[in-house]
């Protein structure tokens, strides 16, 4: 008799255990993790799809060269363009890093403008319009890019999802408890110059 006491005491303990951990995944211990996995796999997917770009970069500068080749000051810039956002070492710590995620950011912005040059000097040529490897490579080039916009889009809700979670309660009290190594993300802004409304000339 003097044991069954002590034997149901230890019977609890489990059920304790049990209990205090719904109760603490009930209250967003896990938020902070999941929401930071989520971000990163987002990133994962813009990275991915920068990349299947600068992929295309290569044959669309042949491409033109072959029709335009005294265009050789924009053909340069794309490629000098690609060449710097192939030199930034990227990783998930970019994403904690302002001033390493604004040089990403600006190198991109700055192969989305000399792409947009490039293809705006494609209009002088109507028979590399008609070509059909170019049209090819430009059908590509537009998929992708459409690509790149929803995966930023997913990636600036996820990481809106992240730091909110690590700035509200309960998501503050864990993240000065148990995620001290959490930090805010960056994310995408639109460049100055796709802020500027185009001039309209008549």
């Amino acid at each position: 008799m003097s044991h069954a006491l002590p034997l149901s005491r230890l019977a609890r303990v489990p059920l304790f255990a049990i209990l205090a951990g719904l109760l603490l995944t009930g209250c967003g211990i896990n938020n902070i993790p999941t929401y930071d996995e989520n971000a990163k796999a987002k990133w994962s997917d813009v990275q991915n799809q920068y990349q299947r770009r600068a992929d295309l970069i290569p044959n669309l500068v042949e491409t033109v060269k072959g029709y335009a080749a005294q265009e050789r000051q924009v053909l340069t810039q794309v490629t000098e363009a690609r060449a710097k956002v192939s030199q930034i070492k990227v990783d998930a710590s970019t994403i904690t890093d302002p001033a390493k995620f604004k040089e990403y950011q600006d190198a991109q912005n700055a192969l989305t403008g000399t792409l947009g040059r490039l293809l705006v000097t494609v209009e002088r040529y109507p028979d590399l319009k008609s070509n059909q490897n170019f049209l090819a490579l430009q059908s590509q080039l537009e998929g992708t890019e459409n690509r790149i916009s929803v995966a930023r889009r997913d990636y600036i809700e996820g990481v809106r999802v992240y730091n909110t979670e690590l700035k509200t309660f309960p998501g503050r009290l864990w993240a000065s408890t148990l995620y001290h190594s959490y930090k805010p993300m960056e994310t995408f802004t639109v460049a100055e110059e796709l802020q500027k409304p185009p001039a309209v000339k008549f």
